[in-house]
């Protein structure tokens, strides 16, 4: 799953160029929820340290698997140091992420769909059409808390995408681009979300009978 994600990020990475053939992203990462009890030990360790405690085995951690940027410690999710597994008890605990509660939202799911999914709804999520999370203006946006990478990297825009597998896992790949993103050229994105979830299918996502 790891390896399928990367080359998501890696092709992402290789193919959005500026007009002088740089790079257009600062940063695209991917992320899949997992439950904690899930997660190797090193993982755990970092999501149990995020809340100073050990979550219930069930709670889900927003996991990175698969991560391409500007700076050599944002190409190993290994190195990353405070989003390797970011876990989510609760809503109110989301709340107090703001990005995080708005690439939820905007992607239209249901905060506490992502918090504990329900297996009753896990097949009317997956059929679900997903819109996008889109901050145009990333400088002075609550959405990208971290103004310190905005500024020095030169971030206009973030954009993410995102569904739900079988599993009733949620997923999402979050790109911050140092070039505009319009309305127009975020809403033709959607039609990735499918592509990304086929990717991660065959990787054992099926956990509900």
């Amino acid at each position: 799953m790891e390896e399928s994600a990367q080359k998501t990020v890696d092709l992402l990475w290789t193919e959005l160029m500026d007009d002088a053939g740089s790079p257009a992203l600062a940063l695209v990462r991917f992320y899949k929820t997992h439950p904690f009890d899930k997660l190797p030990e090193d993982l755990r360790a970092f999501a149990r340290g995020m809340l100073e405690e050990d979550p219930d085995p069930e709670t889900r951690c927003l996991t990175m698997l698969a991560t391409r940027g500007l700076e050599p410690d944002w190409n190993d999710r290994r190195r990353s140091q405070g989003h390797q597994a970011i876990p989510l008890p609760s809503v109110e605990f989301i709340h107090r992420l703001p990005m995080v509660a708005a690439l939820i939202d905007q992607i239209g799911l249901g905060l506490a769909d992502v918090v504990r999914p329900d297996r009753a709804r896990v097949a009317e999520l997956v059929r679900k059409n997903y819109d996008v999370f889109h901050v145009p203006e990333a400088l002075g946006s609550a959405f990208v808390p971290a103004q310190d990478f905005v500024e020095r990297h030169g971030v206009t825009s973030a954009l993410g995408f995102g569904g739900v597998l079988f599993s009733g896992d949620f997923y999402a790949i979050v790109m911050f681009s140092r070039v505009p993103i319009s309305v127009e050229v975020a809403d033709r994105i959607r039609v990735l979300s499918l592509a990304t979830r086929v990717s991660l299918m065959p990787f054992g996502t099926r956990v509900f009978a």
